[in-house]
């Protein structure tokens, strides 16, 4: 199993790992940002302008790939398909997929625009013992919606293992870039729904929890941020008309 790459010294070296990271798709150590770093990526936050013109939704869909998850891994697979047909009637949606597993092991593909590839590629991948990396998938988020735009975030996980302070001051970073997450947790650990309610409410997202194994559940969320990535608040709006999954996102979203 691949280790972390250590952490850079200078900025030529922080490019360069990134991009080795994104061309073997695997996501370097997440770290803590310095007062310049903070202060270029608000500065760049505030002039970037839309990245949306296309009319393609871009989505990032977060797993917890960790030995729990293998039931879900699977469900989560065999949904991944609705989403793309809910964002058919509105455009047409890319899907990023994001996972971490096993000794800090956090990976990213490329964006995917068909379902059927995605589930192949998800098909090939087997959950294994590690700790959460929320922080990770946060990261890589902020980065890719600076680099090419993301309209919304998917993550599904049970748990979470890391300082929440931390995650916060990655939430509040995506906020400003306008880059709701949508938290949807399996079961009812206090801790994480704690974490993924902040999470979610300082980017200006939604948390929903569903029941383990509800396959139905998890579908109508799927679907429901699938609009979202596409049509934004008014394709949701829309769909909580029919969609109970919808109607209780949109009822959070300010």
């Amino acid at each position: 199993m691949a280790a972390e790459p250590t952490r850079p010294k200078t900025g030529s070296d922080v490019a360069a790992q990134a991009a080795e990271a994104r061309k073997s798709g695997h996501l370097p150590e997440a770290s803590a940002s310095s007062a310049e770093e903070i202060a270029a990526f608000v500065a760049k936050a505030r002039a970037m302008s839309s990245h949306h013109a296309s009319g393609r939704g871009r989505l990032i869909f977060a797993l917890d790939a960790t030995m729990s998850r293998q039931p879900t891994w699977d469900m989560a697979c065999a949904l991944q398909a609705d989403m793309f047909r809910e964002a058919a009637s509105l455009g047409s949606l890319d899907i990023r997929l994001v996972y971490y597993r096993g000794f800090n092991e956090c990976r990213a593909t490329g964006w995917i625009s068909d379902s059927g590839k995605l589930a192949r590629l998800m098909g090939k991948i087997d959950c294994q013992g590690g700790n959460t990396q929320i922080g990770k998938v946060l990261s890589e988020t902020r980065r890719e919606a600076v680099a090419s735009g993301v309209r919304a975030v998917v993550f599904v996980g049970d748990a979470m293992e890391e300082s929440v302070d931390d995650l916060c001051a990655k939430a509040g970073e995506l906020g400003l870039l306008k880059v709701p997450v949508f938290m949807f947790q399996e079961g009812g650990d206090v801790t994480a729904e704690h974490a993924f309610r902040e999470i979610a409410r300082l980017t200006g997202g939604a948390y929903c929890r569903f029941d383990p194994g509800a396959a139905a559940q998890l579908r109508e969320l799927l679907r429901a941020a699938a609009a979202y990535a596409v049509g934004g608040r008014e394709a949701l709006l829309q769909l909580s008309k029919t969609a109970t999954g919808a109607a209780k996102l949109i009822g959070q979203m300010k």
